[in-house]
């Protein structure tokens, strides 16, 4: 997994004005904890925290203030419903050889059978286990061929090693739908009725 750099303020100031005021600067507020220590207010250049997290579960190196080195991974990011851009993220400190549970999308490739069949998926990211530093960055799974009533369970799904389920191993992950027959438009079946009777 791909491990990202970024350098981090530590902050002094709080509350929605305070927030704002960073923002503005094209920075981002944010909370690192973890590991039983208090909870350590940051502020993130907002570009370079927007690419980093476009990897999943990426693993960021922070450099604090240039005095302090941690490694930490995403837990909770909050944007703006309207415009998409960040508004805060909380990081969780993490060491390298510990275990987190995490949650790692799933992708599907391949083909259904034939027949217009839809494929759901019920889980868009799969609970797991995994070392913090090697953290899967996606789960890929082959739905080549699945006929309708098909479906995938967490169980199925193949793990790098050293990655663990955190979820039941029967829960379903993906499932293969019939297509739904379109129902006829209205006055079709009365047309159709009304030719057989004068058929008769």
């Amino acid at each position: 997994m791909s491990e990202v750099k970024l350098t981090a303020e530590t902050r002094t100031e709080f509350g929605k004005g305070a927030a704002r005021r960073i923002r503005r600067d094209n920075k981002v507020p944010g909370v690192l904890y973890g590991h039983g220590s208090q909870p350590l207010h940051l502020t993130f250049p907002g570009h370079d925290l927007l690419l980093a997290l476009r990897t999943p579960n990426v693993l960021i190196s922070l450099d604090i203030d240039g005095k302090t080195q941690e490694l930490a991974i995403p837990k909770a990011v909050q944007r703006d419903p309207l415009k998409g851009f960040l508004e805060h993220v909380d990081l969780l400190l993490v060491k390298r050889g510990e275990k987190v549970t995490v949650e790692v999308p799933v992708v599907a490739e391949g083909e259904l059978a034939a027949g217009g069949n839809l494929l759901e998926h019920v889980l868009n990211a799969l609970p797991v286990e995994a070392e913090a530093t090697h953290i899967p960055e996606q789960l890929t799974v082959s739905v080549e061929g699945l006929e309708a009533g098909a479906s995938i369970h967490a169980k199925d799904i193949a793990l790098p090693k050293g990655t663990t389920l955190a979820v039941e191993e029967d829960a379903v992950v993906l499932q293969v739908l019939a297509a739904q027959a379109e129902e006829p438009a209205e006055g079709e079946g009365e047309a159709e009725g009304g030719e057989e009777s004068a058929e008769a």
